[in-house]
């Protein structure tokens, strides 16, 4: 019976895609690792690689078509001994069984927030494993038939290539191979309360009938952070502490460091320094290192600062892995080239992915002040506000003139205390007012 090839998550939060190009066409044999096609996710353009092997029996989806639900069929692949006339006519409804043919290393599930309706198809149960953890390998048919009869596939003995479990395996198995009844299996778990709709367009246009205006459709990035934020904000019990950092020493060791540097073709930015001094706060204050995990928090031993990087029609949040040990110039050259590749898309999600904090800077567009929201499943984020001249009292109480800097932490209570919160932003304040302390 033919699978289903199925349009993949290739990132956590991909609910959609452009199958941008297919690499082979109808009839043209694939083999496991062969990249079938290209598609463009909500961040960038990606590979997709063939887990299975077979013949492509027939592509449901056309080059360029956008707005392809993730799990959605999009190829039929055939296996070995079928040919096009075994295709249903149903293919692409969930008439044939599913294909694992997904990369491993980027496949993964689809957000919570996607609609049921996206699955297309049952998928096919995943890969068993013996007693010995030892992967058994059985074609999704040959493993979906098993599912179906109860079928224990370690029992199974594959007549296929390298002992690959087929589907005339199963269908023939004695009844001793039959799956062991699971005893005392729990309760399914209650569906959660359903949230309260949010106006749809049609009633909201009725609102502005006697109104010009241009209708702007979401693109998929701007459909994730959309989702994404609302999520955070929902789910999210945030609070805000904030401070003042007077920035007159590190605006002028800033520059003296960027004369000598000059010659290597290294300009570092203030921004390179709140990055580094924000990974060795969280390697100062190791608990405020550490993410939400939905019954547990997870705390991590070297600090990964994601930054937030502007793009046209979004944002990404690329991340710098190990901040707190690497010099200011590497930290400089890194950022410089995620953020070029971030505006052009290039980037691979392992990339823009993890960290447990992230720092959003907005001072060089002019505002001095903003709250941002905590991107999960990070437990904080720094809103940096722009570097404005103002008088202060000094420590001998005396009126002059200084740089000063506002910056705002959100924190997820879940994870950060007042009092954690407020440690860790002395140690930025610290590290940012002495910024020989932190080359030593």
């Amino acid at each position: 019976m033919p699978v289903n090839i199925l349009m993949p998550a290739l990132s956590p939060t991909m609910e959609e895609g452009t199958l941008a190009k297919w690499l082979k066409k109808e009839g043209d044999t694939i083999s496991s690792g062969d990249i079938i096609a290209e598609i463009e996710t909500d961040k960038a353009t990606m590979e997709f690689e063939a887990v299975d092997e077979g013949t492509l029996g027939k592509i449901l989806i056309d080059e360029g078509t956008a707005g392809v639900k993730v799990n959605e069929p999009i190829a039929v692949l055939l296996e070995e001994g079928e040919s096009a006339d075994d295709i249903p006519a149903d293919a692409g409804s969930g008439g044939g069984g599913d294909s694992d043919a997904a990369p491993e290393a980027a496949s993964a599930p689809a957000p919570e927030a996607a609609p049921a309706a996206a699955a297309a198809a049952t998928p096919a149960p995943a890969a068993p494993s013996s007693s010995s953890g030892d992967r058994i390998f059985a074609s999704p048919l040959a493993r979906r038939i098993a599912a179906e009869k109860g079928l224990d596939l370690t029992k199974v003995k594959g007549s296929g290539p390298h002992g690959r479990i087929v589907k005339a395996d199963v269908e023939s198995a004695k009844p001793e191979a039959a799956a062991p009844a699971k005893k005392d299996a729990p309760a399914a778990a209650a569906p959660a309360p359903a949230t309260p709709a949010s106006p749809n367009a049609d009633a909201i246009k009725k609102m502005y009938t006697d109104r010009n205006y241009e209708e702007v459709t979401l693109d998929g990035m701007r459909k994730t952070i959309a989702a994404r934020l609302t999520e955070a904000k929902q789910t999210i019990p945030h609070f805000y502490l904030r401070r003042e950092i007077r920035l007159d020493a590190l605006l002028k060791f800033r520059s003296q460091l960027n004369k000598e540097l000059e010659e290597r073709g290294v300009k570092l930015s203030v921004n390179d320094f709140i990055i580094k001094a924000s990974a060795l706060a969280l390697t100062q204050v190791p608990d405020c290192n550490a993410v939400w995990a939905g019954d547990r928090v997870l705390k991590f031993e070297r600090a990964d600062v994601a930054v937030a990087v502007a793009i046209e029609g979004g944002l990404f949040t690329p991340v710098i892995r190990d901040a707190d040990v690497k010099t200011m110039s590497a930290i400089s050259a890194e950022m410089k080239d995620l953020a070029k590749r971030a505006r052009d898309r290039k980037l691979a999600p392992h990339e823009y992915q993890g960290g447990s904090f992230a720092v959003s800077n907005l001072g060089m567009m002019g505002v001095e002040n903003f709250d941002a929201v905590i991107n999960p499943p990070h437990a904080s984020i720094l809103a940096v506000g722009a570097g404005v001249k103002k008088p202060i009292v000094n420590a001998e109480g005396e009126v002059e003139v200084a740089t000063m800097m506002s910056v705002t932490l959100s924190v997820d209570h879940r994870v950060i205390d007042g009092a954690l919160g407020a440690e860790w932003l002395d140690k930025l304040k610290t590290s940012l007012e002495k910024p020989l302390t932190m080359l030593t």
